[in-house]
């Protein structure tokens, strides 16, 4: 049976890069690998002509030896056609295998790689002028830190861990299953690479022992329940040599006695007589830092908003602040002396006349004001 053209096979043209030729082959190994397709030939059999063609097309003098002389080149240069088995395949790609599968051909290796620490969390509790104004606090964490008998090697000073025999310092032994290879960690030194004949004794062998840090920590003016501030490399130690993480401070913010929070505005709920919302009035709120005076215009309804521009909560890092929202709720007068009551009969009376209509809604008001002051 002829062999087909290795162009053919990868599905990439003859001035293909070496960097487009490795993409195609690892599309066609990730879909025709056998672990994939189980008791199927066929795949198995694209499987290997993809990698016999890879094999000739990576390499820059097999590839010009096939482009000159096809496939008959390939039988004195080295290359004899084809596989014999597939653990010949595994053995000549272990770089593919590995960025597919997270093995590599072989028991030996580069040793475990290094690997960054944990990341920590920390929940921190503020007030809402903290949050509002901003403020420095100090955090006690309790972390792991490199022992610092042995400097996080876990083996008593003095000495060294060994490279482990076994799977020599990869911490992965690959076992055979018929045709597939499948790397497993390290039964003697599990996984690590290598092995510590005599243990530290402060860390017994971990290579870690437990701190507690004080850490100062800024909080931004505005901040609001949920924010995160990180703080990069106070999480937990890496291994082999790999950074620490990082320490993730989630806020949650207490409510307030005075202030209702939407956003970075502020909401005020300011109660007046109704005297003061028919008549207008200039009133002192609070604010954030001082009282502040604002003015009640004459005529101001229950439920009305006025806003006092910039005196909410800063934006994080950008301008401007939000505003102070303020709710005005009218109250109705309770308990009315007999000559209030008598006033404000007179009012609603001289309201009528004035609409020229019976019972409007100024005298419906002071009606159900009066009635409800005298227990009506």
């Amino acid at each position: 049976m002829s062999q087909r053209d290795y162009y053919e096979v990868l599905g990439v043209s003859r001035d293909a890069g070496e960097d487009e030729i490795k993409k195609a082959y690892r599309k066609l190994a990730f879909q025709y690998h056998p672990d994939r397709n189980p008791d199927d030939a066929e795949a198995e059999t694209k499987f290997k002509e993809a990698a016999e063609a890879y094999e000739v097309l990576k390499d820059a003098d097999k590839r010009a030896t096939y482009d000159r002389f096809g496939h008959a080149g390939m039988n004195g240069s080295g290359f004899g056609g084809g596989f014999s088995n597939s653990e010949d395949i595994f053995s000549s790609f272990s770089d593919i295998f590995g960025d597919l599968f997270g093995f590599g051909g072989g028991g030996g290796g580069r040793g475990p790689r290094p690997t960054a620490g944990a990341d920590l969390r920390y929940n921190l509790t503020i007030s809402f002028r903290q949050a509002a104004k901003g403020d420095e606090v100090t955090l006690t964490i309790p972390k792991q830190v490199h022992c610092p008998e042995c400097d996080g090697t876990g083996a008593e000073p003095g000495t060294s861990p060994e490279t482990c025999q076994q799977c020599g310092g990869s911490g992965q032994v690959v076992q055979s299953q018929g045709f597939f290879r499948v790397a497993v960690p390290c039964p003697v030194c599990h996984g690590r690479g290598q092995v510590i004949r005599s243990l530290c004794p402060r860390c017994k062998g971990d290579g870690t022992v437990p701190e507690t840090r004080e850490l100062s920590v800024r909080i931004p003016a505005g901040v609001d329940s949920g924010s995160r501030l990180r703080l990069r490399g106070e999480g937990e130690p890496g291994e082999y040599g790999g950074p620490h993480g990082d320490l993730y401070v989630v806020i949650y913010v207490e409510e307030d006695e005075v202030f209702e929070r939407q956003g970075q505005n502020l909401i005020y709920r300011l109660e007046i007589d109704f005297t003061q919302a028919a008549l207008g009035e200039t009133v002192e709120v609070p604010t954030l830092d001082e009282p502040t005076t604002l003015h009640i215009p004459a005529g101001t309804q229950s439920g009305k908003v006025l806003r006092l521009r910039d005196l909410g909560l800063p934006h994080i890092g950008r301008q401007p602040q939000g505003d102070l929202l303020v709710e005005v709720n009218v109250k109705t007068p309770q308990d009315l002396t007999k000559e209030q009551e008598e006033l404000l009969r007179e009012f609603a009376r001289l309201e009528e006349e004035k609409q020229g209509k019976p019972l409007n809604r100024a005298k419906q008001f002071f009606k159900k004001a009066v009635g409800k002051a005298m227990g009506e």
